[in-house]
């Protein structure tokens, strides 16, 4: 049986900010149970929900050293759907109603962590033989281990996997702080080890250390060799080359499933989409108060509202989008900017544009139900969920080819009637306006073809028991097993 930790700064169900959540509270579900024991171990925030906290069970503690200080460590367990879930209890570092602050308390908070997580193994009856860490947050792990935990027998053998969820965010700080608040040896502090461009980084740690680097699509592996996606670690990326591989996430079947969907107007199948799928673009039309018509093209944003997502592009040819035969719906928080270019355009065209300047899990199901195409133009996107959504309702893509969205959307050629969605991929406003517009001819003219591009679309398979196969590959891999 071959014993893996995964270890996060979140995971579904307890805590999320973001994908990285998604991914280490749903893989671990996916392995071979009869090969793989696969564990996970994140912070006890305060902002865990309570009914989570009530199962929580008390395993042990103990005071560990932080370079000078001396922390106390908790250790709580739970199992959630078949898979054990170790917290690490501190409620100076972890208390607060979200999991992350400013930057320099993170910086100690993700040291103790990191720390009291390895500190923890010995104690609990688990030994990992691959401790696969996520993002920076876990970046000071794989350094701890051949620092302080080297001379141990219990470490000895360990292999470390290290994914990168997002380059944009490594844990950078002040290089003189970031030595006080790790305890670490000056050693690791160099150009070739922590250091970067004057400063502390702990994922630049982490792939240094690691024994594997994986990222989240096979493209995204590619562009972060590059210094436009780099984020200034490409050279790093390109001499670690051979350790990297690219592994698209997955989407979990169960909850995102038109057929079962308890969020949704209609449910549907890839059998019955034709006639069932439209009650839920009318039954949402009604809700948000657009204009009531089936021949409207109703395009969806559910995203956060940020440059990174290619609002900009949006935003430059907006007026065109919304002409009078489009719908154009938005569900996400972001940059004022962007939230108020939306409300603008809600206020003015209140029959065409729907902006929903909140969150909420059950509005994007019913977002995902409701429209005909997905507006995904990213200026980077490692790998992207809401394509894989969108793909499984049968609502049609339309992506720049970056990252994930160029390793998940097949674009649709009209000679030979392949593809599954719309694809663009120069970094341009009116290349993404042409796209959307020959999306709409499609939709208007085509709708036999239309029809067909939804049906190759449902038949997609991102479940992540797909992803879980790769990982299976790279575990044994690594392990020679």
């Amino acid at each position: 049986m071959k014993k893996i930790l995964f270890i996060a700064s979140e995971a579904v169900p307890f805590i999320k900010t973001g994908g990285l959540a998604d991914v280490v509270g749903a893989l671990p579900k996916y392995f071979d149970k009869n090969e793989f024991d696969v564990r996970v171990m994140i912070p006890k925030y305060t902002a865990i929900p309570g009914e989570f906290k009530n199962q929580m069970q008390y395993r042990t503690h103990f005071y560990m050293k932080l370079a000078w200080r001396s922390q106390y460590v908790g250790i709580m367990e739970m199992e959630y759907e078949g898979v054990k879930f170790y917290f690490i209890d501190n409620e100076f570092y972890f208390s607060g109603n979200q999991p992350y602050n400013n930057i320099y308390e993170d910086m100690e908070k993700f040291a103790f962590f990191s720390r009291a997580a390895l500190s923890a193994l010995p104690l609990l009856d688990f030994r990992p033989d691959v401790i696969h860490c996520h993002d920076w947050q876990t970046g000071l792990i794989p350094v701890y281990i051949k620092d302080t935990f080297n001379g141990g027998e219990f470490f000895r053998g360990i292999k470390m996997v290290m994914t990168i969820h997002n380059l944009k965010f490594q844990g950078i700080w002040d290089l003189k702080t970031v030595k006080d608040m790790t305890g670490l040896n000056a050693y690791y502090f160099t150009s070739d080890k922590l250091e970067a461009y004057g400063d502390a980084n702990y994922l630049k740690g982490g792939l240094v250390y690691a024994d594997a680097i994986t990222t989240v699509s096979e493209t995204y592996a590619e562009e972060i060799k590059m210094p436009f996606y780099g984020e200034g670690l490409d050279g790093l990326i390109r001499a670690r080359a051979d350790s990297l591989t690219g592994i698209i996430n997955g989407i979990d079947y169960n909850e995102y499933n038109p057929e079962t969907d308890p969020h949704i107007y209609q449910r549907y199948t890839a059998k019955n989409f034709r006639k069932e799928k439209i009650k839920n673009k009318r039954a949402f039309q009604e809700q948000y108060g657009l204009a009531k018509d089936d021949k409207k093209f109703m395009i969806g944003i559910c995203s956060r509202l940020t440059n990174q997502k290619g609002l900009d592009l949006v935003d430059y040819v907006i007026e065109e989008i919304c002409d009078e035969d489009t719908q154009l719906v938005v569900l996400g928080t972001g940059e004022g900017k962007y939230e108020h270019l939306f409300r603008h355009y809600a206020w003015k065209y209140p029959d065409r544009v729907s902006a929903n300047i909140y969150y909420s899990n059950e509005v994007s199901h019913k977002l995902y139900a409701a429209c005909d195409a997905f507006l995904m133009p990213s200026l980077f996107e490692p790998c992207g969920l809401s394509q894989l959504m969108s793909l499984r309702y049968g609502t049609v893509p339309i992506v720049r080819e970056t990252g994930g969205l160029k390793d998940t959307v097949v674009p649709y050629n009209e000679y030979e009637s392949t593809g599954t969605g719309f694809t663009f991929r120069n970094y341009n406003a009116h290349e993404m306006l042409n796209t959307i517009r020959y999306a709409k001819h499609v939709f208007k003219n085509r709708k036999r073809e239309w029809n067909k591009i939804i049906d190759r679309g449902m038949a997609m398979d991102f479940s992540w028991s797909t992803s879980a196969r790769k990982y299976e590959d790279l575990y044994r891999g690594l392990l020679n097993w």
